[in-house]
Formats: structure tokens, sequence, C-alpha cells
């Protein structure tokens, strides 16, 4: 069982989990084999989207979509009744497009008495989300850079600011930090 994250053993027929780090929040991904009677369970978010309770051949793969993203996951025998669990997002492997989601997209959490906020810039598009919803952002040029300005929380009351500068070295391009009150809030680890 590549690519996964186990659980407690013996929780049903439960054999895989992956954690898929997108624009617009986490998604765990929950995946269930029934390896006598061929069930297949998929979940993603804790919610139900393939529930095949009999199915005669037991690997193959499965298609779903999280939001826009295209997922299968591929069951492969691995020798008499044990099995592996691929999840492929995109046509890419979970690791690689993790990897591959963890240079595109900076992520900061920040904590409030009344909610915790995650904040995520897309390098690519310039995009920024909190909890999961795009925001309407204000761009400007700064002695050194850029900076991004955005509402949010109930009525826009909390205002952040994504700052960009030249790290000064080509192989490590730009530098973002999240301005939130006057502090740098620290990046999170995905």
């Amino acid at each position: 069982m590549s690519e996964k994250r186990e659980r407690e053993v013996g929780k049903g027929d439960l054999v895989a989990i992956w954690d898929v780090p997108l624009s617009d929040g986490l998604h765990r991904v929950e995946f269930e084999h029934g390896t006598t009677s061929g069930k297949r369970v998929i979940r993603v978010d804790d919610k139900e989207l393939l529930n095949n309770e009999w199915m005669f051949k037991l690997v193959g793969s499965e298609s779903f979509q999280i939001g826009r993203h295209r997922c299968i996951i591929r069951i492969s025998p691995i020798g008499s009744f044990s099995y592996e669990y691929h999840l492929e997002v995109d046509g890419k492997s979970y690791k690689k497009f993790t990897e591959t989601q963890s240079k595109i997209m900076k992520t900061w959490m920040v904590s409030l008495p009344s909610e915790d906020y995650r904040v995520v810039l897309e390098k690519d598009t310039l995009d920024i989300w909190v909890n999961g919803e795009k925001l309407e952002v204000t761009s400007e040029f700064v002695d050194g850079g850029t900076e991004m300005h955005f509402s949010f929380g109930p009525g826009g009351i909390h205002q952040g600011c994504i700052a960009s500068k030249s790290s000064g070295k080509r192989r490590e391009g730009l530098i973002y930090d999240l301005l939130f009150n006057g502090s740098i809030i620290p990046e999170a680890p995905e």
C-alpha cells in the first residue's frame, strides 16, 4: 500500500487515505476496498462519491473529480490477495502532484479568536484564496516589489497583504510574505 497514510488497523475495509492540497483547501480522499467482495467506496471530505458493493473484478481503477481536478485510484495486485493503491491527480502520481502543488502554492494559517483562516497564494495565477473562497485583490507596485491587498472574514473586516520581492537569487525567484496586523505570518507546512 503505497502513497497512503494508515489509520486504525481493522477499521472496516479502509485501505488508503490521501490528503490532496488544492487552492480551495486540503481535501481528504479515503478509499475502501473489500478484497473478497470487490467493494469499492470513495469518499472526499467525508462525502461519499462512489459506492459499489459487489464487483467481481478486484483490480482496476476508479475515476472521480475534486472540483476541476480529475482523479483516478488504481488498484494493482502485489501477490495473492494483496493489493497496492495509487492515486493520480490530473494525470500525475500523487507524489508528483503534491510536489508540483508545493511549488506553485504558498499557504499560511492565520489564527484569530473567532476563526482560523487558511490563506493560499497561487503563484502561477496570483489568485488568493481564503478558506476555499477566491478573493478580489488590489495589487500595487512598491519599492522593491509588489503588494497584493485583500479583505477577508465576516464582512471583510480583516485586511491582509501579500508582499513579494526578489530573493536576489535566480533559482529561488520571488519571496512572498503574508502581512497581517503589521506582522509577518510564517508559512504553513502542508
